[in-house]
């Protein structure tokens, strides 16, 4: 059976309303670089510092570790005055299905390519906690991992966190390419959802058990499917 479930935050759980795509995209085109559509998308669900320098040296600058860190303040910056005028809200559906999920026995589990000081008032004002008797079980941001995804490593520190051993029980994805690859190289089922820029054909390229509508229809999903470990 399934005992963890890992989703990915902005455009699976939660809807920011595009702003990370255009804070980050200004944040990077600041330094004088250009951003081609398709590798901002290719770098959306990574950890922000990586996607930064990697957009950089794809647009055409270079990206000395010390402009990134000023461009990674920015972003910030950006983000923190945007949520402030258009606040982040749950996308439709997906808080009554995490409340299901648990209902059930089943651990729920976020990861994102946010820093923790930007995923924090995130959760914060959608009302979500984190620990005994919240929403939550636990939330791993990529700045407390070696690396973010594709990486496995957020996924594999929210199995610790919740002290869930065998990765045939677990099912993590969202709604980029880099989230199904962070769960193919975690070992667990792949969840992609069409809540976000990609549309099912290319989601289903790459590895996965299930591509959905949306995070909301996970629960009626599990409790159908044969998903035994």
């Amino acid at each position: 059976m399934i005992e963890l479930v890992v989703l990915d935050m902005a455009g699976t759980t939660v809807n920011e309303h595009g702003i990370v795509y255009r804070a980050l995209e200004d944040a990077v085109t600041a330094t004088g670089a250009t951003v081609d559509a398709t590798d901002l998308q290719t770098w959306m669900g990574a950890d922000k510092t990586e996607a930064i320098a990697a957009l950089m040296e794809l647009g055409g600058v270079k990206a000395d570790t010390e402009v990134v860190a000023a461009q990674f303040d920015h972003f910030r910056a950006l983000l923190a005055e945007r949520y402030a005028a258009n606040p982040p809200v749950a996308l439709p559906g997906v808080e009554d299905a995490l409340r299901t999920l648990k209902a059930r026995g089943i651990k729920v589990g976020l990861t994102t390519g946010f820093s923790l000081d930007v995923a924090v008032p995130i959760l914060e004002t959608l009302g979500w906690g984190i620990g005994e008797g919240q929403l939550l079980d636990a939330v791993v941001t990529s700045d407390e991992v070696a690396a973010g995804r594709p990486a496995p490593y957020m996924i594999h520190r929210v199995m610790e966190a919740t002290g869930v051993q065998d990765v045939r029980a677990v099912v993590a994805g969202g709604d980029t390419v880099v989230d199904l690859l962070a769960a193919h190289h975690a070992g667990v089922q792949g969840l992609g959802v069409l809540t976000g820029a990609l549309g099912r054909e290319e989601l289903e390229q790459h590895p996965h058990s299930w591509v959905l509508d949306g995070a909301k229809d996970l629960p009626s999903v599990l409790e159908s499917a044969l998903v035994s470990p």
